[in-house]
């Protein structure tokens, strides 16, 4: 009777069996075809199988429920792998008897029958797939599952992520179709509640890369898709990777067997202390798969008595056993599937049909079938069975941690109204939940307040000291020392110096003294002050020098320096120095209007705290700047630096040159020193310390505090030490008052010594005339032939000497004798007024 070459031995010894069976009892036998996975990724074949036999035998022996008919199982061990899954399938289809509806088990199996089913006008009843794809009823007409979508879980996991507070998830997920949709599915869900999934990983066999991959991405709270025996390959790298304790939570399937990380595997390398401790404290979320109410259900069997005669029929260590979670499921499949048949063979009576005509080729009956599947409803032993449109179960989800080695309840969720109930015992490593990532802690690096105060004293008083020069120059610009050193630009080198040193205090404020949004003002008015003070105090002495340079310095004779000297007039001085202060003004300007500076933000490494590992400081540091802040500088510094290393060239240059009109040159020239010096090494020294706040403001401060005193010391303490020394501020003042009393007496002797003077002057020429004469004589007496020519010529040049030597003695020119003195005479030319020689060589 059994095929040859076609079905194995085993398979003819229970078809015999079965007809013998029912021979004996007298009912016609309805088969039905199940494929339990014994074996594989997930055999739960091992305790649905039994369930199943326990509840075919309670139906059967219902005088209900079938009474015509005796349900019969023919089954295979799929080894939850579509591949073996297709060859049995194939059995069941073409080998006698007809199947009136499959039951497989494992997802992937499932989908392979569920897609062929249709073409057989097969109902499939599947009691454990999860796989959310199955959901698709395009694609799967006629497929239906006492096993809850494992989208059931998605719920549970996203309301939990929200009381634990949550936003930030990592997950890890074995690469096949039921755990990737499920996936896509959480993914939506969380997406939806404004959670994120940082890290993504899969694998196919091998998780020891992904588990690397979320220690490296610092993943916290992992959601695991993959199958019991994977479970414990992926739990093995995570004890090898320390991806476990009190920083880390895991979120796993619930229908691993209780002892699951126990087991012995010969795939891993990882000792049963090992495996325990890397998954202590995780979180499963697990369909309820046992009513937890104490009722009896249509089975007249409470829960708790269906598993206690369960573990009975399966022998010693039942809790070892594959799939003993969701045997109530199988148990309860085979329920539906009779409520199901009763329910059409009654149906079918009306139309003068039975069950026993049932074909792959009867439409009728199998329409029939999926009608009364579909409006089941029936309490069970794992709860309320419905099914929805899609052929899915609608079930509560019961939520579990493993403390100690145990799975504890800790709640229960029911998604179709929102409730989680809760018991409060949930148990944590570090005594709380942890943290979805690293906390990170904001610090800012602030300027040490003791060197901001103690240069701010040092600025403050070099402020007094630039009001009190100022005030000392102002006071004395009647006098002529000063009026010679052009008070005029001396006072804007002062007012300069205290812009610059009014520049250091918002230099040193930072978001310990200001709120973020004075940011700004404080950026502007560091540019500004410093800006304008370097203007005003660099560029009057870099216009001294200058223009000192440009008359004094020519290789020209006496009379083009005595012309240059007289250029050297006060208003071109305040032209210059107008010109610099103007550009710069308009730089920066520009650089506020176009590209103007704000706050940034420089971040630094995360540092790790000694005492809290689940925590990283992150410093900051705020600074001044713009979009475009290195051509800004560029253009800045690079006009400044040229400025400056011109200003030491010309202060070189004029080092020996003496001029009353600007008589402290030379002052400047030191100052100028010192300011470009500071400057070009303090410029790029700040730009390379900016990271470190304390050494650029002490570098920038000290610089600006160093040259504001140099300058004002180098330029008006000399001034101050010989007025007050000298006196001179009081003998001019006392000249003043007798001015306008003694200027009679005054011209009267100025008369008399003119007198004097030309008196002897006429002496000196008489005798340089004589001397004269006598040397004529003598050019006479040796050179006879050349006389004539000679005395035409003398009296052609000097036709009267008396007369021309009297008419160059006159009383207005004192100082003639500086022209024919000789060096033993009592009047030299040391004694004579420039001036007024220069006057005698017209």
């Amino acid at each position: 009777m059994c095929p040859p070459l076609v079905m194995s031995v085993s398979l003819c010894v229970s078809l015999l069996t079965l007809l013998l069976c029912a021979a004996v009892s007298g009912k016609r036998a309805l088969h039905v075809g199940a494929l339990f996975p014994m074996s594989g990724g997930w055999p739960g074949g091992q305790a649905c199988h039994p369930a199943a036999q326990m509840a075919l035998e309670d139906v059967n022996n219902r005088k209900d429920i079938l009474p015509e008919y005796e349900l019969r199982l023919i089954h295979h061990d799929s080894q939850c792998d579509p591949g073996q899954a297709t060859r049995y399938l194939y059995e069941l289809l073409y080998n006698d008897p007809i199947k009136i509806m499959l039951m497989p088990g494992c997802s992937s199996v499932s989908t392979l029958v569920a897609e062929a089913a249709r073409m057989w006008h097969l109902i499939v009843l599947s009691y454990g797939s999860s796989s959310p794809a199955l959901s698709n009823r395009q694609r799967f007409p006629t497929f239906f599952r006492t096993h809850p979508s494992a989208t059931l879980h998605n719920p549970t996991r996203v309301q939990l992520f929200k009381k634990w507070g949550w936003t930030k998830i990592a997950t890890i997920q074995q690469t096949t179709e039921v755990f990737t949709s499920t996936l896509d599915d959480l993914e939506e869900r969380v997406k939806e509640a404004g959670i994120e999934i940082t890290f993504r990983q899969s694998f196919f066999s091998d998780p020891a890369i992904p588990v690397k991959d979320l220690k490296r991405q610092d993943a916290r709270i992992i959601v695991g898709l993959f199958y019991e025996t994977e479970a414990r390959k992926v739990f093995c790298e995570v004890y090898k990777e320390r991806l476990f304790g009190k920083k880390y939570v895991w979120f796993l399937i619930g229908w691993y067997a209780d002892n699951w990380f126990k087991i012995p595997d010969p795939a891993i390398n990882c000792t049963v202390d090992e495996m325990t401790m890397a998954v202590e404290g995780h979180v499963t979320t697990e369909i309820v798969m046992l009513n937890p109410e104490n009722t009896r259900g249509i089975s007249n069997m409470t829960s708790q008595e269906f598993m206690e005669k369960l573990k009975r029929r399966l022998g010693e260590n039942p809790d070892v056993t594959g799939g003993l979670q969701e045997a109530p499921l199988a148990y309860d499949a085979i329920w539906a599937l009779a409520l199901a048949l009763n329910k059409t063979a009654y149906e079918l009576s009306k139309m003068g049909l039975r069950l026993e005509d049932f074909n792959y080729n009867n439409k009728i009956i199998s329409d029939e079938i999926y009608r009364a599947m579909n409006s089941s409803s029936f309490d069970g032993v794992s709860g309320h069975v419905v099914f929805d449109a899609s052929g899915s179960r609608m079930a509560w989800t019961l939520i579990e941690q493993l403390q100690d080695g145990i799975y504890k309840k800790i709640g229960y969720y029911d998604s179709t109204k929102d409730n989680l109930s809760w018991y409060n015992n949930d148990k944590w490593i570090g005594g709380s939940p942890p943290a979805d990532h690293t906390k990170v802690i904001i610090t800012f690096r602030y300027l040490s307040q003791k060197l901001f105060i103690s240069v701010s004293v040092l600025a403050g008083l070099g402020i007094l000291l630039g009001f009190v020069c100022l005030s000392f120059n102002i006071y004395n610009s009647h006098v002529r020392y000063i009026q010679n050193s052009q008070p005029h630009l001396n006072n804007v080198t002062a007012a300069g110096c205290i812009l610059a040193l009014a520049a250091v205090f918002p230099l040193g404020l930072d978001g310990h003294h200001i709120e973020k949004w004075h940011f700004p003002l404080v950026c502007q008015a560091r540019l500004w002050l410093l800006g304008l003070g370097f203007s005003l105090a660099y560029g009057s002495m870099f216009t001294k020098i200058w223009w000192i340079h440009t008359a004094f310095t020519k290789k020209d004779d006496k009379k083009e320096r005595r012309k240059l000297s007289q250029t050297l007039e006060p208003w071109k001085l305040y032209t210059t120095v107008s010109l610099l202060l103007g550009l710069d003004i308009i730089t920066l300007g520009i650089w506020q209007i176009v590209d103007p500076l704000h706050r940034s933000i420089e971040e630094f490494t995360k540092e790790e705290p000694r005492g809290d590992l689940d925590v990283l400081i992150l410093p900051q540091l705020e600074h001044c700047s713009s979009l475009k802040m290195n051509t800004w500088l560029g253009i800045v510094y690079g006009s400044k630096g040229l400025l400056l290393l011109l200003g030491i060239f010309l202060a070189y240059e004029t080092k020996s040159v003496s001029t009353e009109k600007i008589n402290d040159h030379r002052a400047v020239g030191m100052a100028i020193y010192n300011v470009a010096v500071l400057c070009l090494i303090t410029a790029p020294v700040t730009m390379i310390l900016s990271s470190q706040q304390d050494a650029s403001f002490a570098f920038s401060s000290l610089a600006i505090v160093f040259s504001a005193y140099i300058t004002l010391v180098v330029l008006f303490v000399p001034k101050m030490r010989r007025l007050i020394t000298r006196g001179e501020w009081q003998s001019e003042q006392q000249d003043t008052l007798k001015t306008g009393s003694s200027t009679n007496n005054n011209e009267e002797e100025k008369s008399r010594l003119l007198e004097r003077e030309n008196q002897e002057l006429g002496r000196i020429i008489a005798e340089k005339e004589e001397r004269v004469m006598e040397l004529r004589q003598q050019l006479r007496s040796r050179r006879r032939p050349s006389v004539t020519t000679r005395d035409n010529c003398s009296e052609n040049h000097f036709p009267n000497s008396s007369g021309a030597v009297s008419s160059l003695y006159q009383p207005g020119l004192p100082l003639a004798r500086c022209l024919v003195a000789e060096g033993g005479d009592k009047l030299g030319r040391n004694s004579c007024d420039g001036s007024r020689v220069h006057l005698l060589y017209k």
